[in-house]
């Protein structure tokens, strides 16, 4: 394994160790009786392919669901050369973008700024966003955030 990939592996398993850690205090605010129970089983989810959602212009993998901890979520987005997801667009919700690998285009508020792997990218509540790949290989980025409850 290279040493790009392995700092990626390792990189990817803290965020993904980061956003399991708060398990237990979110099972801990819930009722008795709506509590879930986490095991090895459920707390590791290692990519598969097979488990992938096509998209218009690549793939999104959820490496948690709004439905495992109270609407925290991590996904990885892959994005073909020169597309983007969709356009600019602005949520209740905040969100962090981190990109593995490729190069991004980054719109905030009007604004752009053109980034590559290792880069974290911070979308604020009710701000215009957008991230879009504009180099020649895939763009791969991490998006964590919190759904509102329904």
């Amino acid at each position: 394994m290279s040493k790009f990939k392995l700092k990626s592996f390792f990189l990817v398993f803290m965020i993904c160790l980061f956003v399991v850690s708060f398990q237990s205090i979110s099972a801990q605010e819930r009722s008795n009786d709506s509590i879930t129970k986490f095991t090895i089983e459920n707390c590791v989810n290692q990519f598969t392919m097979d488990k992938t959602v096509e998209t218009k212009v690549g793939y999104q993998y959820w490496f948690a669901d709004k439905e495992f901890i109270d609407g925290r979520t991590l996904k990885m987005s892959v994005v073909a050369p020169h597309k983007s997801t969709h356009a600019p667009h602005k949520h209740i919700e905040d969100e962090f973008f981190f990109v593995l690998e490729g190069t991004a285009e980054f719109f905030l508020d009007g604004k752009t700024k053109t980034v590559g792997a290792y880069t974290s990218l911070y979308c604020p509540s009710m701000v215009m966003h957008g991230i879009s790949n504009v180099g020649d290989t895939e763009l791969k980025y991490l998006v964590i955030k919190k759904y509102q409850k329904d």
